[in-house]
């Protein structure tokens, strides 16, 4: 009986010593992300969602820290990635949007010791010159092209890049993009740069469209940084009363896509912000965890085109919450 007791102690301070060690390896994470209102990071929420069970079966947490608005768009960021650091986590998942307010915070969370991955904007570029151990999302610049040329292909001669939070590194980058891929379609664009402010108010995000589009007639196409102001822009086409304006948008709602099935919008470009969250989490918790590093560099989740020839199976993923 004594032998048993014995080796159930042995057994019992092994198994502690054993969950120490887990506990102390486990993965602490913090993942930055958009407001609440913005369809596109509800959807990165359910990466982040679908990825933390992972990371707490193996002793870990994730923390969503979320910019209530985009008013004071890049001081916000940097102080939730302060808050992150002072909450001294293992792991940060960023968004480099505003390089030159960010740059700095996020060297300094690499400095003490955190694990950073740069997930939606910045770039495989910007991932290395800070230090990041990866970047997942989309190429910014690549898909602003890819609309650009789908734009020209289709015959378009002047399109519009409405961008309602300029400034932004990876809009800015959508635009330039759609620009160029223009350019050498032969076409032209421009880009309609509007305050932080008409982000998420479909009202003036419209009004400003419809503006535009009646003192230039020339513009026959029309693309958006998110899908909520695609939604606006269909508004704003529809009041001008120009029939000859195509729309197409950055990322997509449910709207835009029945807008798709319905033949009132061109086009969406999908970088499957789903996987970027869920893939980026995953990854940093493995990082953390086991010690394990990915080879492939940047992990690119787009660009895609949604239109016509594929709605119906985009649509089924929306049924589940992931599109």
């Amino acid at each position: 009986m004594r032998l048993v007791k014995n080796l159930m102690k042995a057994a019992a301070v092994v198994a502690l010593i054993a969950s120490a060690a887990s506990t102390a390896n486990a993965a602490t994470i913090a993942v930055v992300g958009g407001s609440n209102d913005d369809a596109f990071w509800n959807l990165i929420k359910k990466g982040i969602d679908d990825a933390t069970p992972a990371v707490v079966a193996n002793g870990g947490s994730v923390n969503y820290l979320r910019l209530q608005n985009y008013d004071n768009f890049a001081p916000d960021v940097v102080q939730l990635i302060r808050t992150a650091i002072s909450q001294k986590v293992d792991g940060l998942v960023i968004p480099n949007w505003v390089p030159e307010a960010e740059d700095p915070a996020i060297k300094d969370a690499i400095a003490a010791g955190i694990k950073v991955i740069l997930m939606n904007a910045g770039g495989a570029d910007k991932a290395r010159e800070l230090g990041a151990i990866n970047y997942v999302g989309s190429d910014e610049y690549v898909a602003g092209q890819a609309g650009g040329t789908y734009f020209a292909s289709h015959g378009k001669k002047h399109v519009l890049c409405v961008n309602t939070l300029p400034g932004a590194n990876n809009t800015e980058a959508r635009c330039k993009g759609v620009t160029d891929g223009m350019v050498a379609g032969g076409g032209a664009a421009e880009q309609l740069p509007l305050p932080s402010t008409s982000f998420g108010d479909p009202t003036a995000v419209a009004e400003a469209i419809k503006a535009t589009l009646l003192k230039d007639t020339t513009i026959d196409g029309v693309i958006t940084i998110s899908a909520g102001d695609a939604d606006a822009a269909a508004t704003g086409i529809q009041q001008s009363g120009i029939t000859t304006v195509s729309l197409g948008s950055f990322d997509m709602n449910a709207a835009g896509l029945a807008r798709i099935k319905g033949g009132t919008q061109t086009f969406a470009i999908d970088q499957q912000p789903y996987l970027q969250s869920y893939l980026a989490v995953s990854l940093l918790a493995s990082a953390i965890d086991f010690g394990t590093s990915l080879p492939t560099y940047p992990v690119l989740t787009g660009p895609g085109i949604v239109d016509a020839a594929n709605i119906e199976a985009t649509l089924a993923g929306v049924e589940k919450g992931a599109r």
